[in-house]
């Protein structure tokens, strides 16, 4: 009998979190682990981690359910809402802010929280990488993501590995008009750059393999594209996206996978979801954003998979080796933030339909007369 496949599942929301938009009350974080002790001893997951990055909880799960499973999201939403009534006992800032629609209907996404996840055959040795962002964008996975996959000048392997020489299959999604498209990399990647380089609506929601080691139809690579501004029709945070990234052996290397994380690359969020910033990497100590609610960051934890459980986690930047990146990041913070409100700092018009500022606008429309 064939084993069955290994599914991680990275499901995460904005329940409340102190002070302001800061970080995670561990209360929750232990409420959340509950849930999560009680699925494994149910047999509903094989494993999990609960963390956080910012204000953003995190659930971590391996199962043999597969993507899309009702039970694993309907377990991801309970925990969420009875994290939600310990953050409104607290009263702590944005308590269930994350969870727009009143009841569950059989798969969470569309209904505000993220989700990340991959469904695969496990090989030998397995590892992968769990990325949580805060105050960002999805888009802001777009520039690393392709740099894993489809960067020689990042990732090596696509030079010096035979195995990787057919590159990879990029599922990109339109989230404006809510299409996708399928394209290869290396034939099709000048067309790849000019969608994804429009990060705020073109963004990577899977990489795949097109030949070599691995079944071409098990994504080794899933990103959340969950926009709560175009569910939610306003302004309700950030999207704060999460991926899973599978590595080594036909895949990018563990330190290719990280290498396009040392440039602080500039992205969407910041204030208000409002500006553009530097993305920091930082350890799971510096993952919570205090200056001008930021500058965003991303953290990232390494796992060994076995047998559907996690071995781990690593905290992946937690190394001397980021500080320079960090430093840059703080450097380019400090450029962006001499702007204040002029753009490019802050978002264009044509970014910034969902926040407050239209009922700015709408105040001063009747002021407005016709020119000479």
């Amino acid at each position: 009998m064939a084993r069955k496949k290994t599914t991680i599942s990275v499901i995460k929301a904005d329940i409340g979190s102190c002070p302001g938009h800061v970080v995670v009350h561990p209360h929750l974080e232990d409420v959340a682990c509950g849930f999560m002790q009680e699925a494994k001893d149910d047999g509903l997951i094989n494993d999990f981690r609960v963390t956080h990055c910012g204000d953003d909880l995190e659930l971590i799960m391996s199962h043999r359910r597969g993507v899309d499973s009702e039970d694993i999201h309907k377990l991801a939403w309970k925990t969420f809402e009875e994290g939600t009534k310990h953050a409104k006992s607290l009263k702590l800032y944005g308590a269930g802010q994350d969870l727009l629609i009143d009841a569950f209907s059989g798969n969470i996404k569309g209904m505000g929280p993220g989700v990340a996840e991959l469904e695969f055959t496990e090989r030998p040795a397995e590892p992968i990488v769990v990325f949580m962002m805060d105050k960002t964008e999805p888009g802001a996975f777009n520039l690393p993501v392709f740099r894993m996959f489809g960067d020689p000048f990042s990732t090596a392997g696509l030079v010096i590995d035979p195995s990787m020489h057919a590159g990879f299959m990029f599922e990109i999604w339109d989230i404006m008009e809510h299409k996708k498209v399928m394209m290869k990399s290396p034939e099709e990647l000048y067309d790849i750059l000019a969608l994804i380089g429009a990060k705020s609506r073109f963004v990577i929601k899977r990489i795949f393999p097109k030949k070599g080691k691995l079944p071409p139809k098990e994504a080794v690579a899933a990103v959340s594209t969950e926009k709560l501004a175009h569910i939610a029709g306003e302004y309700v945070g950030k999207d704060d996206p999460v991926a899973v990234v599978r590595a080594q052996s036909g895949l990018p290397a563990l330190g290719e996978v990280l290498e396009p994380f040392a440039f602080p690359h500039l992205v969407s969020g910041w204030m208000r979801g409002s500006h553009n910033g530097p993305l920091m990497p930082v350890s799971l100590t510096d993952a919570k954003c205090t200056r001008f609610d930021g500058p965003p960051r991303v953290l990232a934890l390494g796992f060994q998979v076995n047998d559907a459980t996690l071995v781990g986690p690593v905290d992946l930047f937690d190394d001397p080796a980021f500080d320079p990146t960090r430093e840059k990041a703080a450097e380019i913070a400090d450029y962006m933030r001499r702007h204040g409100p002029f753009e490019p700092h802050r978002l264009p018009l044509s970014e910034m339909e969902y926040t407050t500022l239209p009922k700015v606008l709408s105040k001063l429309s009747s002021r407005f007369g016709a020119m000479e």
